[in-house]
């Protein structure tokens, strides 16, 4: 029997996840925006039901079913019990998700996610959306946003990395890990290393070293440097750095999404993609703010592409 039927029933997309504040709402707007400029299809699917006010169109709206402010009124419970209510209940009703998504054929879906961590690392209700998404013939990579500043931090970041692979190993689904705000990075204060240090989280002998500096953490020093070989002895954790109003970071955030999925585009997505990345800088994107932090972060010694063409 042939395969074509079902291979064209596929459907691609993001689950956006990450704590609250990491921006997945503003990201879902602005991928929302950007893959409409390359000429592909996006519907964006709201499964947060403490989202007020969304800023970009929404296909699906999870408050049709069920909201936050319902649940905590109707049943006494606080945001974090509430949250996970609204996911059991969700889950039960899986068949009007469904009914929902079969509406929207040929689209690219990003999933706007919750920003409960314990969601992600120790409740079974979203990995089984998850799961039941993956029969529906969906084909989903989960983008796991962390806000840029904890770098700022060697003891937040360690809990970070800690945090996005617990993450990874419960989501169970291709997985990219995403530096958000990266224009807004030093605003916390300068980092300690590289900036590849962070985003490829190279030997982390010497983060927790540089924590030990600190009397407060000396005496947690063993502690982190166990942390630090769990980390490193699964090596799955690395980071894509993100700024919105980059287009270039956008298209890197993109391409790892789409490699890790397996969406291939077409010959006129991609020509849209030449245009648009030859085009002038316009008031929608900023070519030059994340490749500004980047180059702060260079090693001394390491020489450009254009330095090492002169020298020739």
């Amino acid at each position: 029997m042939s395969s074509e039927p079902e291979q064209s029933s596929l459907r691609f997309g993001q689950v956006v996840i990450g704590p609250p504040g990491s921006g997945k709402t503003t990201y879902c707007r602005a991928m929302q925006e950007f893959l409409s400029h390359l000429g592909r299809k996006v519907v964006v699917i709201n499964l947060d039901p403490a989202n007020e006010g969304l800023p970009y169109t929404c296909a699906v709206d999870i408050s049709e079913l069920v909201t936050l402010d319902d649940v905590m009124e109707g049943l006494k419970l606080g945001p974090n019990g509430g949250l996970i209510y609204c996911m059991e209940y969700l889950e039960a009703n899986l068949d009007w998700l469904e009914g929902k998504l079969k509406k929207h054929h040929n689209y690219y879906f990003l999933f706007d996610c919750p920003g409960q961590v314990e969601l992600y690392t120790h409740h079974s209700s979203v990995r089984n959306m998850f799961a039941q998404l993956s029969k529906w013939n969906f084909r989903l990579t989960a983008v796991h946003l962390v806000d840029s500043h904890y770098c700022a931090d060697p003891a937040k970041f360690i809990s970070v990395l800690c945090t996005s692979l617990s993450t990874m190993l419960q989501v169970e689904l291709p997985h990219v890990n995403v530096l958000s705000k990266m224009d807004l990075i030093e605003q916390y204060g300068k980092l300690a290393f590289n900036l590849d240090f962070y985003t490829e989280v190279m030997d982390l002998s010497y983060l927790v070293e540089h924590l030990a500096a600190d009397p407060f953490f000396k005496k947690f020093h063993r502690l982190n440097e166990k942390l630090a070989e769990v980390i490193q002895d699964y090596s799955l954790v690395s980071f894509v750095p993100l700024n919105v109003q980059d287009k270039e970071s956008m298209m890197q955030v993109l391409r790892a999404v789409d490699k890790a999925n397996g969406y291939c585009f077409g010959d006129l997505e991609e020509r849209n993609l030449q245009a648009m990345m030859s085009a002038a800088v316009g008031a929608d994107f900023q070519f030059t703010s994340t490749l500004g932090v980047q180059e702060k972060y260079v090693e001394p010694n390491k020489k450009t592409l254009e330095e090492e063409v002169m020298d020739l």
